[in-house]
């Protein structure tokens, strides 16, 4: 059973290692540390955008139905710019 480059003689001289070198009351602390490392690192990267946007309801579909009044201007002809300015002037006063 080999994970990555390791196998399991490898990674059993690797724990003894930590063990020797932290302790064993430090090694709880340790791996809550790495942890809460983790996950603040998958809440950084987008993995907290999933949760917040299943936390919040659905708008109400009174609420997405909004009414938009459009007005449709007509385009003037390419010589024809001039007089439709001064009718829409005319139409304003």
């Amino acid at each position: 059973m080999k994970i990555g480059p390791f196998g399991p003689l490898e990674i059993v001289i690797i724990l003894v290692v930590i063990l020797v070198l932290f302790g064993p009351k430090n090694l709880p602390k340790l791996g809550t540390a790495i942890g809460k490392a983790v996950k603040n690192l998958r809440e950084g990267l987008g993995g907290g955008k999933k949760v917040e946007e299943a936390e919040e309801p659905a708008p109400k579909a009174a609420d997405a139905k909004e009414e938009i009044e459009v007005e449709v201007i007509d385009k003037p002809e390419p010589g024809k710019k001039a007089e439709a300015a001064e009718e829409a002037k005319k139409e304003e006063a």
